[in-house]
């Protein structure tokens, strides 16, 4: 239902009076609901949207207080090695309450649980700065080749196409791996570790986001507000990031929470192939990674692997209710 026919309906309705009828409120106000409260409202029927809410926010906090909780549990450091903790055989041992091992150990006596909340603090940080940096490159090149078109548009369309034609996880490999050795890329610009992955990550994805915002804006300036401002002597920068930015607002936050969720992965892929995070930083991927060696110890692969791939749902399921917000199909208010 629009926005016109919730205010019809809701100014056509009676109200029940304090005597045995109704009073009638042709003549009340009605307050009319800005946009944000509509999105608000249709996101909030998604309850397993909410929950997945929920699940991020309590992951954000766990990624922040990570040492505190650890401390709390009692449970060693994320890099603490105790080998008194392995079997006689020298592998690693499952969950054990009482030394306050909750997810187990790793072959080098470390606790998997802390680990573990050391982990989400990788994936986090990746994703989100990767992500912010995917939507800056991509948004301002985007807007630029749609606004511009001509030679502009050719250049940086043709730069998109370029990169799209790699396979992006074995471009992703080829770079980390040549810039996590050594001195870096770049001079020694960028060092191995989280600086090399963050920058992998946003040099591959930032074209798909460049070529939605571009389709965006190719259709948008167009449009009479754009004309009205073009008309009132407004320079293009103006136009650019006054008038056409807010209208790309909705689908800049719905891809944006769809790609987080691809930029933890890409994260864990590359820990995983050995060209991420590096030792003796905890990663899920890296921990998944080692953990391939010892499929009998089923702790090992479990906590990292469970948490990779809650995580990864519960942005996903955010983003897809996020799109249905923004852009309700038929039949929805």
């Amino acid at each position: 239902m629009s926005l016109g026919g919730e205010l019809l309906v809701e100014a056509s309705q009676a109200v029940e009076g304090p005597g045995d009828g109704l009073i009638e409120t042709s003549g009340a106000e009605v307050a009319a609901r800005s946009p944000l409260e509509l999105f608000w409202r249709r996101f909030r029927e998604d309850r397993v949207a909410m929950v997945s809410l929920a699940f991020i926010a309590l992951l954000i906090l766990v990624a922040i207080f990570a040492p505190l909780i650890v401390s709390l549990a009692g449970a060693p450091g994320p890099n603490v090695q105790n080998l008194h903790l392995l079997d006689s055989f020298g592998d690693p041992t499952g969950p054990n309450f009482a030394t306050h091992e909750y997810f187990g150990v790793d072959p080098l006596g470390r606790d998997l649980f802390a680990r573990t909340l050391y982990g989400a603090r990788v994936s986090l940080i990746v994703a989100f700065v990767a992500t912010g940096f995917s939507l800056l490159i991509g948004v301002t090149a985007g807007m630029v080749a749609g606004f511009f078109r001509g030679w502009t548009d050719t250049l940086i369309s043709r730069a998109i196409d370029v990169l799209l034609a790699f396979p992006i996880l074995l471009l992703a490999l080829g770079l980390g791996a040549a810039c996590s050795l050594g001195g870096g890329c770049f001079g020694g610009l960028l060092k191995p570790g989280l600086v090399v992955v963050i920058f992998v990550i946003a040099f591959v994805n930032w074209t798909y986001i460049a070529r939605i915002v571009r389709g965006q804006v190719l259709s948008l300036r167009e449009k009479e507000f754009v004309e009205a401002a073009r008309s009132l002597g407004a320079s293009n920068t103006r136009i650019i990031f006054r008038e056409l930015l807010p209208n790309l607002v909705a689908p800049i936050i719905v891809y944006a929470t769809l790609l987080i969720p691809q930029n933890v992965l890409f994260e864990a892929a590359l820990s995983y192939l050995g060209v991420g995070v590096q030792p003796p930083t905890a990663s899920w991927g890296a921990m998944l990674a080692d953990a391939s060696g010892y499929l009998s110890a089923w702790w090992y692969m479990l906590f990292p692997g469970v948490a990779l791939l809650l995580t990864v749902l519960a942005f996903n399921l955010v983003g897809d209710a996020l799109q249905d917000a923004l852009h309700p199909r038929g039949g929805k208010s």
